[in-house]
């Protein structure tokens, strides 16, 4: 068997914040590299969370998730989801957000664009399960500014929780 290092290895892809929040009010949120557009029509994205993420956990008691992309400007908000857990640490209290109308699952103020997305399936895929999310809100078009946060942007961020 083989892994796919050799392959993986030469993509930078994109880094997202996935929000959620339980019907109990419990939010949660975390740096996510494992996502992208599944289909056009109907339009869909794809979200991969670690089970090892507290953010999974919130997430599989939730019916909606947001995902935010961030530039370089918001390298702190992206170092505060990549790095801490909500296993002990409140990261809403430390970053700005509001509440969507969609069971209260928090949109971030420091963000190039999002979409709010009511989870269709959840589909296992190893040490990650995917969310598959059909939009149901999104922000205004963003501009990205000098460049949205990629894999190499976060290589020396020390990981919340191991992948």
């Amino acid at each position: 068997m083989t892994d796919l290092d050799n392959f993986t290895d030469l993509l930078d892809y994109p880094m997202y914040v996935v929000t959620t929040a339980a019907p109990d009010g419990e939010r949660a949120g975390c740096l996510v590299g494992f996502a992208s557009p599944c289909s056009i029509d109907p339009p869909r994205f794809m979200a991969w969370l670690s089970q090892e993420n507290h953010t999974y956990r919130v997430a599989c008691r939730s019916a909606y998730l947001a995902v935010h992309v961030l530039s370089d400007e918001h390298r702190e908000t992206a170092r505060l989801f990549g790095e801490e857990t909500g296993d002990r640490v409140d990261k809403f209290a430390r970053a700005s957000y509001s509440p969507s109308e969609y069971a209260g699952v928090p949109v971030l103020d420091d963000c190039v664009a999002w979409f709010v997305g009511r989870v269709e399936a959840r589909l296992e895929g190893g040490d990650h399960v995917g969310f598959l999310l059909a939009p149901v809100a999104e922000s205004p078009p963003g501009d990205p500014g000098p460049g949205v946060i990629r894999l190499s942007d976060v290589v020396d961020f020390s990981p919340g929780h191991p992948a």
